[in-house]
């Protein structure tokens, strides 16, 4: 028997608030995880679903991209990856009666939990001009209106096709190839918001944007693994076991974050007899609390650290590895030279002997592996500071053999696919070139809009179509009040979307909504069941198989959408054969194996349990495929955040009942938050410094040039977060995110370090 959905908003003047929690998993994970799937898609339909998620036959698990071992467990699950297949595979829908029910203006007051927990989308659906609700319209009369608007548009360039890290492999292909013969490179994604920094900073010095290292790599070989701005208990529980493999095999692990979390203190493994009736498994060895954004400080401290020492004593560096396949190690070194020791101390809140005592714990690592999240990525200066990151992995050899290289965790699953696919604003030229020799068409070579410039091209009025394939733009995106206003002025909005949320009820002067299927449902075309493929954080590409009985009769795949829109679109004679690739996704394959390096056989080789793993050159032979040849060490420019008195440095963060925007329930356990989300959690002697009490209720309040911005009625909590730094959920505090403060180079915005102030609740200016 399933829950029916909340009727009302949750009133949040109730948050309940306990002491955090040490440890991670355990029974409670297993409860929940469970609990979630039952409530929402019932015995019969939610345990198939959790049989088959993340098995060799089975379908991806919709959360995040961490990859599966190869043998999987038969739970091969999270008490995260339950809820978001109990979200998928609910019987919870959201029909033509229910839009009759809810005007769009009362969609928008609605919190994006209330909005999330209505269920699934289960028709097309159309909000005409000055329509006050969404009223159902037929498939083909939906996609003739997108494709007449996408015709009469002025350019190509005023279309913006976005996509989510969900889109599979094949959608997603062929997402871009219809936006190319279009005549657009308009093709943000949910990249550009999360690990744009990691693939920046990764080309530019190792001469590929994505991860150097195995999952066997961590669990098997790595003696030291440093986790650095990541959560895994939270964000990718599964991380969990493969960092307990590693430490019983007697890995060291370092935890760097300004918020102590309990999946890296003690994790519980529910799938173990020490994990259910035992004290489970300690995993960090040495936890350093540093100051929000002073990850660069600490690493280009300990490169000093570490060049210092082997001046003085001797084969510290791996001296062959520097001469022969890296460059820039002389200027690297004299820039190092020049830190400031008070600024290192000030950037990162450690004490010397807390930097020494790391600086022992490398020397004694032969592998070390470095882990890093959207702590990371986040920041103004998240490029330089993966870049120095490298750095440090380049000292001593720690690219291109067991157990040590880079390691980004992609936060959604096959994210890292869609950029592999062709889903960028800033293609490179042999991709263009292949894809002109598959298909005929003429590619279009400009740069495209990423996701920022994409908000600025809405709220100029520069954008005629928005089309989003999956994601939730509008709690994603920062400068929510800028993004709300941009969205509603575009002429046309498109949203494929397997459930509700916020971005459908901030519709343009029209908006579309396509119900699609979920990874969770069977894919039956016209050549017969269809799978999908996916690409994980460690490049493995392997199958994406449903099963489930879709939620409504009226769904159809993303694949199945592009190639009927594109059709419509681009007419009887663009020579891509769009009625082909709907009818059997393995022609789709076929094409992508002639247009992408890596996928040649790719039907042969994805059809082997557990896929096939993409190369990388620096990992596979310590070869770096950049301008120089060689891996490229690099000169950062440090600068210190520097908040001033009565200011803190906020940080945005997720929930334990969080994943991405999607909010599965209103309590972060492993953090001692209950019944609400409108928290923010402050060092206790800051609090007392400013005159805040526990529980106090307070504006957070972010000043920029051009004013300041406010998130109004959060809940203090008084919690041991790093000293003058505080945290707070997202979407919550988006508002406080200016649309023009990113990162460097990636144009990432920054949200992991922005300054606020705390004011009384009931002060308005």
């Amino acid at each position: 028997m399933t829950t029916p959905p909340p009727r009302d908003d949750h009133d949040e003047s109730g948050v309940r608030v306990s002491p955090p929690k040490a440890a991670a998993a355990g029974v409670p994970g297993v409860v929940h995880g469970l609990k979630s799937v039952l409530d929402q898609a019932g015995v019969r339909r939610g345990t198939t679903s959790l049989r088959l998620v993340n098995q060799h036959r089975g379908f991806d698990c919709p959360g995040c991209a961490w990859p599966e071992p190869g043998k999987p467990h038969l739970a091969e699950f999270c008490e995260n990856g339950a809820k978001a297949v109990g979200e998928e595979a609910t019987t919870r829908q959201v029909d033509a009666a229910f839009f009759a029910d809810h005007p769009i203006a009362e969609l928008a007051d609605r919190t994006d939990h209330w909005l999330g927990q209505q269920g699934r989308l289960t028709e097309p659906m159309i909000r005409s001009k000055d329509d006050t609700h969404y009223r159902p319209i037929g498939w083909d009369e939906a996609l003739d209106v997108i494709a007449t608007s996408l015709r009469e548009l002025d350019s190509p360039d005023d279309a913006v096709f976005y996509t989510s890290g969900r889109t599979s492999n094949e959608a997603a292909f062929l997402y871009q190839l219809f936006a190319r013969a279009l005549g657009t490179n308009n093709l943000p994604d949910c990249s550009n918001m999360c690990h744009e920094s990691s693939g920046a900073a990764l080309s530019e010095t190792l001469g590929v944007g994505k991860g150097s290292v195995s999952l066997d790599d961590l669990t098997d070989h790595a003696e030291l693994i440093v986790i650095v701005g990541q959560n895994p208990g939270t964000n990718h529980p599964r991380m969990l076991t493969a960092l307990e493999q590693a430490k019983r095999r007697g890995a060291r692990i370092v935890s760097i974050n300004p918020l102590p979390e309990a999946g890296l203190q003690t994790f519980k493994n529910p799938q173990t007899v020490r994990g259910v009736v035992g004290s489970g498994t300690l995993l960090s060895d040495i936890y350093l609390q540093l100051r929000v954004g002073g990850d660069l400080a600490f690493f280009q401290a300990i490169n000093r650290m570490l060049v210092d020492a082997d001046a003085d004593e001797g084969d510290v560096l791996d001296h062959d590895f520097i001469a022969t396949h890296t460059t820039g190690f002389d200027a690297a070194v004299a820039a190092w030279q020049k830190l400031d020791w008070d600024d290192v101390a000030t950037a990162t809140g450690l004490p010397r002997e807390a930097l020494d005592g790391f600086v022992d714990e490398v020397r004694h690592a032969d592998s070390v592996i470095v882990c890093w999240a959207m702590g990371l990525t986040q920041h103004k200066k998240a490029v330089p500071t993966i870049r120095e990151i490298v750095n440090f992995l380049l000292l001593r050899g720690n690219i291109g053999r067991p157990g040590a290289g880079a390691c980004p965790v992609r936060g959604h699953s096959n994210v890292q696919g869609d950029r592999t696919m062709g889903i960028w604003e800033k293609p490179p030229a042999a991709f263009l070139d292949a894809l002109e020799a598959e298909f005929g068409i003429t590619a279009p070579r400009r740069p495209g809009h990423d996701t920022v410039e994409a908000i600025h091209a809405m709220r100029d009025r520069r954008v005629g179509v928005f089309m989003a394939m999956g994601g939730n733009f509008a709690s994603a995106t920062p400068d929510s009040a800028v993004v709300a206003e941009a969205l509603r002025s575009v002429p046309l909005t498109v949203h494929v979307s397997t459930k509700l949320n916020r971005s459908h009820a901030l519709a343009g002067r029209r908006s579309i909504i396509l119900p699609c299927l979920g990874r969770t449902e069977r894919d039956r075309q016209a050549g017969g069941d269809q799978f999908v493929t996916v690409e994980d954080s460690m490049s493995i590409v392997h199958t994406s198989r449903g099963t489930l009985r879709p939620a409504s009769s009226k769904l159809r795949s993303e694949v199945s959408i592009v190639c009927a829109l594109a059709r419509r679109t681009l007419g009887a004679d663009d020579p891509s054969p769009w009625e082909a690739f709907a009818a059997d996704y393995s022609t789709v394959r076929s094409s992508i194996s002639r247009v992408v390096p890596g996928f040649a056989d790719f039907e042969d080789r994805v059809s082997v349990p557990g896929g096939f793993v993409l190369p990388h050159p620096p990992r596979d032979s310590r070869t770096f495929p950049t301008a120089s040849g060689r891996a490229q060490f690099s000169v950062n420019e440090l600068e210190v955040l520097r908040p001033g008195p009565g200011r803190l440095i906020l940080q945005t963060i997720r929930s334990h009942d969080q994943f991405n925007t999607t909010i599965y329930g209103l309590d972060d356990r492993y953090r001692g938050i209950r019944g609400g989300r409108r928290v923010v959690l402050v060092n206790p002697a800051d609090l007392a410094a400013m005159g805040f009490a526990d529980g106090a209720m307070v504006d957070l309040v972010s000043e920029w040039s051009d004013g300041d911005r406010r998130a109004p009625s959060f809940r203090v909590v008084s919690y041991p977060t790093a000293p003058g730094c505080a945290a707070a959920y997202f979407p919550e505090t988006n508002v406080l995110v200016p649309l023009d403060h990113t990162a460097e180079v990636s144009n990432t915005p920054a949200s992991k370090s922005v300054i606020i102030r705390l004011e009384p609740a009931a002060v308005r200016r």
